[in-house]
């Protein structure tokens, strides 16, 4: 995988406004680089698989780019007008995908099927934080992060998505068990909750929480 498409997802609607042509299912963007002494060409697959090529002007494939070990002026710019055409693609046809748990991604879309709102990651310091907000309040109503469980108290360095989500206060202490449900990480412990998604809590109550939730976030 490409350094610049790491924890990020192809969203294919982007891809031929951008320019790229389709073919079957792969999608295919040529453009010149190094004032066109190459051409580029950058195919993707639906299922987000990319691979690219640098063709001379003789048709060969130039590859020299690829090797970090090579360098001078020449390579160089290659390398820089390559990695630029990438980064942008990157930005323009990708979005983010860090949270990779089977109930993380159902959440996603259940929200977005249900409330048709995206994730929001606001924080360039930690990119495995985003939180959901209503449209007509701008308040959160859902965070979606990743951490050690060892942060919520348990006996364990796994990495894992968890779930921060609103309830009255009255519900909250009496449903922090510090086992299934933990206090608000890194929010207000009156208002907010947190709960792991690694099947500790079933997929079906935590939609029905995250209606609860969104209701809270109400004027």
């Amino acid at each position: 995988m490409l350094t610049m498409f790491e924890n990020k997802k192809v969203n294919l609607k982007k891809l031929m406004p951008y320019g790229f042509t389709r073919n079957n299912d792969t999608y295919i963007y040529t453009t010149n680089i190094v004032n066109g002494q190459f051409q580029m060409i950058i195919t993707i697959t639906e299922h987000g698989a990319i691979n690219t090529k640098v063709i001379d002007s003789s048709s060969n494939e130039y590859v020299l780019h690829r090797i970090s070990e090579v360098c001078g002026p020449f390579v160089s710019k290659v390398r820089a007008d390559y990695e630029s055409i990438l980064y942008h693609i990157a930005e323009k046809c990708f979005e983010p995908n860090i949270f990779k748990s089977n109930y993380a991604q159902k959440i996603i879309q259940y929200v977005q099927n249900t409330y048709h709102d995206e994730l929001e990651f606001l924080w360039p310091n930690f990119p495995n934080n985003a939180i959901f907000r209503r449209k007509d309040t701008n308040k959160w109503y859902c965070a979606l992060l990743v951490l050690s469980k060892r942060k919520l108290g348990l006996n364990s360095d796994e990495v894992i998505d968890v779930l921060d989500l609103k309830a009255n206060s009255e519900e909250i202490e009496g449903m922090v068990d510090g086992q299934k449900y933990f206090p608000g990480y890194h929010m207000n412990k009156k208002h907010w909750y947190t709960l792991c998604l690694d099947g500790s809590v079933p997929l079906d109550e935590i939609l029905q929480r995250i209606n609860t939730s969104y209701k809270l976030s109400a004027k």
